[in-house]
């Protein structure tokens, strides 16, 4: 993994709960002013509706369970949500169909590997390896309930419309470029259909998941999506429960191992936090039990993920305490440069996590 930029900003472990708002804002708009300063990757240009993305757009909202928000930049800018809509609706078919039976169609163990690799497919027989790459997404898909793809978009809409608190709209003009260049995809699900891997026609499914990706988000709905899963599956603006607790948890830990597809571990390493990424420059991050990262920068490194998308929340999970695996006291001013705090500091604790 290239340079996240965050080495001066000290890591630590904080409480179950974000501090002020006053401190979650000022971290909040550091963390953006970090971001901005970096103008590596390139727009994704093999769907031809993406490609005309303006690479210096960004925005960032963060949602806590509590239903707080706080957003900076083109928090409102509409995007394709991309791959992102893979973590929604892997949550939606678990609730569907239970557990137990997704676990073993599906797996959850990471590739490794590119998120369209055909070579993963193959060497496990047939079967998707995880969720969160294009195999088993599309397996995923195809096991969404209905009679017909009609009856499965519908769902789908629905459902992630459930997450984010609003009806979500489709970007027909995305649709339609990624319809006539998704010939991997429509490989990928026919070679599942051939090992018994796919539930009804490859064509179908190939035609829902492509709608699914084409659902328009901004920052701030991916904010709330993620919130959802960060709140146990009850939407926390709404009030409403999308999905079930346990439900929730899967869905998180797929995304911690692989939300980022080969990058998986480098940023489960360096953020600490589950994460999903999607090529028309979305990103989300999900601290449990405290709330969730949407934020939109369609520059991609190598790996599909957004460059300034991954600034901001290796940023945001140092100074804010939220890596899972961080084990250090608290910082006594979050996002202080490391070379800024005393020994002294080092040994205090946060008195100002009440608004």
């Amino acid at each position: 993994m290239w340079d996240l930029d965050v080495s001066d900003i000290r890591q630590y472990a904080a409480t179950g709960r974000l501090p002020a708002v006053s401190v979650v804002d000022g971290v909040l708009e550091r963390a953006c002013e970090r971001a901005l300063q970096h103008h590596e990757g390139k727009v994704a240009d093999y769907i031809p509706a993406l490609a005309d993305a303006d690479p210096e757009v960004f925005g960032i909202a963060i949602t806590e369970t509590n239903g707080r928000t706080h957003q900076l930049g083109s928090y409102g800018h509409v995007f394709s949500i991309q791959s992102i809509s893979k973590v929604f609706v892997y949550a939606l078919v678990c609730e569907a169909l239970g557990h137990e039976e997704v676990l073993t169609a599906i797996g959850v163990n990471a590739t490794g590997l590119p998120f369209n690799s055909v070579m993963a497919l193959e060497l496990n027989g047939g079967h998707p390896l995880n969720p969160m790459v294009n195999a088993g997404a599309i397996a995923t898909t195809s096991r969404v309930p209905g009679n017909s793809g009609a009856e499965r978009w519908e769902f789908i809409q629905s459902g992630l419309s459930a997450f984010a608190g609003r009806p979500l709209t489709l970007d027909d003009g995305v649709y339609r470029s990624e319809a006539l260049t998704n010939q991997r995809n429509q490989g990928i699900a026919r070679l599942l259909s051939g090992y018994g891997c796919l539930k009804g026609d490859s064509d179908e499914t190939v035609d829902v998941y492509t709608r699914q990706c084409s659902l328009l988000v901004d920052a701030h709905d991916l904010s709330v999506m993620g919130a959802t899963l960060a709140d146990g599956g009850v939407n926390p603006v709404t009030g409403k429960r999308v999905v079930g607790e346990q439900v929730a948890r899967d869905a998180l830990a797929v995304m911690a191992t692989a939300g980022l597809y080969e990058r998986s571990g480098e940023w489960l390493v360096e953020i600490g936090l589950p994460g999903k990424s999607g090529v028309a420059g979305g990103l989300l991050t999900v601290a449990p039990g405290k709330g969730a990262v949407g934020s939109y920068a369609p520059r991609l490194d190598e790996a599909g993920n957004s460059v300034r998308g991954q600034i901001a929340a290796a940023y945001l999970s140092r100074a804010l305490g939220l890596n899972l695996f961080a084990s250090a006291h608290d910082a006594s001013s979050p996002g202080t440069p490391a070379s800024e705090t005393t020994s002294s500091d080092s040994g205090k604790k946060d008195t100002d996590n009440d608004e």
